[in-house]
């Protein structure tokens, strides 16, 4: 006879049996905010170089966008696990969109010539090199986000989002000193990765072979 929900189990009888939480649909707020991210890229560019791209107003809308979509980035992944939504969508598609922002904010304000194409080559070389080491060592474990890298996205955020405003004086020498802090941060958050990427697949390969 099929036990029904709620029914005792043979190892403990009289205790219902656990239920198993349903798989979360890919239509969670989780993913919405994600989504929305990536709608707002193109919103962005588009405002980003509006008017021949350096009218303080479409700066300024322009910055909102980039904010809302910096502060859609602090929500959705930490949503997703507190509320049980992480799904293979949410897992592939965050990371695409915090990327896509970033490299459009970053190339745009270079192509303007409010930003030295260098840095924005360091940064985008870092994001693109340390995704493919993830993918690299992934069949040993998986690299977590450090407190570093927490900070180095935090700051790139802050100082990008200062970059797409039209500032002058102090507040722009303030970014450009924010900058190259963000810059520090993202070579040696980088060299920290690879060096756990280096353990990660030596601890892994040492545990494969067999014990003679």
């Amino acid at each position: 006879m099929t036990q029904g929900p709620g029914a005792p189990t043979a190892a403990h009888p009289g205790r219902p049996a656990a239920a198993v939480p349903p798989a979360p649909g890919i239509w969670n707020i989780a993913n919405m905010l994600t989504m929305l991210r990536l709608l707002l890229v193109p919103v962005f560019v588009t405002l980003l170089f509006a008017d021949g791209g350096h009218d303080p107003k479409w700066r300024s809308v322009a910055w909102a966008s980039f904010a809302i979509a910096m502060i859609t980035d602090l929500f959705d992944g930490e949503l997703a696990r507190r509320k049980g939504l992480v799904t293979d969508f949410g897992k592939i598609a965050d990371p695409i969109a915090d990327k896509a922002i970033m490299g459009a904010a970053l190339i745009g304000l270079s192509v303007l010539g409010d930003l030295p194409w260098w840095i924005t080559v360091v940064i985008l070389a870092r994001e693109l090199g340390i995704t493919l080491m993830r993918f690299w060592v992934i069949r040993f474990g998986v690299i977590p986000a450090s407190r570093g890298g927490k900070l180095k996205t935090l700051t790139q955020g802050i100082a990008v989002g200062m970059y797409v405003l039209e500032l002058t004086g102090w507040l722009a020498t303030a970014r450009a000193v924010l900058m190259g802090v963000a810059v520090l941060l993202t070579v040696g958050t980088a060299l920290d990765y690879v060096g756990q990427a280096v353990r990660l697949r030596r601890e892994g390969l040492a545990a494969q072979r067999p014990r003679g």
